[in-house]
């Protein structure tokens, strides 16, 4: 445990599941414009920012749009996502999760969220998880999308800890990514196949605690 100060947590896939929501909001959107978008196609979504998921979107439908209109999909889409996530509650924190976050509090280790979510705020009281955090880095916060390591260094800076001091959790690729741009520890929560540059990586939090990491 020696050296650790800061933890800090990407929130969809990690904390809760709302990947499950972005997905039927962007598929909803590809289904109004014609684009047939799978399960599969959604892969390349996660930990990616609004605009370039819908920029991705496009380029599987092989449509090209202007500016205005691709602000007004992406509102459309973050509406329908909101509409969807306005009904979370505690119940759909991942398992675990809350022993995990007490286990880290108990070493007096700081806490942040790294997230590229613009609604982090609202899922987070949703879930009654605000208190945990120390500092939110979230999508209002930071330019650059992950693999860019900004939302992770904006975070170290925001709990005074040096890169090479944090932990990450991540479940995308693009995330595990932008963690090690940062110089960070990463551990991945998911699969080995997809998460494998990833330092550590756990199915999830489930009888999991700080101490059991033995790092």
């Amino acid at each position: 445990m020696h050296n650790i100060k800061a933890v800090i947590f990407d929130l969809d896939g990690v904390l809760v599941d709302t990947a499950k929501y972005h997905y039927l909001a962007w598929r909803k959107l590809a289904e109004e414009l014609n684009i047939e978008f799978s399960l599969q196609d959604n892969e390349r979504l996660k930990g990616v920012s609004r605009m370039q998921s819908l920029e991705i979107i496009l380029e599987i439908g092989n449509l090209k749009l202007d500016y205005d209109t691709k602000i007004e999909l992406a509102k459309k889409k973050n509406t329908w996502y909101v509409e969807y996530i306005a009904k979370l509650s505690p119940q759909d924190i991942l398992p675990g999760v809350i022993g995990f976050l007490e286990s880290i509090k108990t070493y007096g280790i700081k806490v942040a969220l790294g997230s590229a979510s613009k609604n982090s705020m609202l899922i987070l009281d949703k879930l009654n998880l605000t208190n945990y955090f120390d500092s939110i880095i979230d999508g209002t916060k930071v330019s650059k999308a992950k693999p860019d390591p900004e939302v992770f260094l904006k975070g170290a800076e925001a709990l005074k800890a040096l890169p090479s001091e944090c932990i990450v959790f991540e479940d995308a690729e693009a995330g595990v990514e932008a963690a090690i741009n940062a110089g960070m520890y990463c551990i991945g929560i998911g699969s080995k196949n997809i998460l494998k540059k990833a330092n550590l990586v756990l199915s999830g939090f489930s009888d999991m605690t700080f101490d059991k990491l033995k790092l």
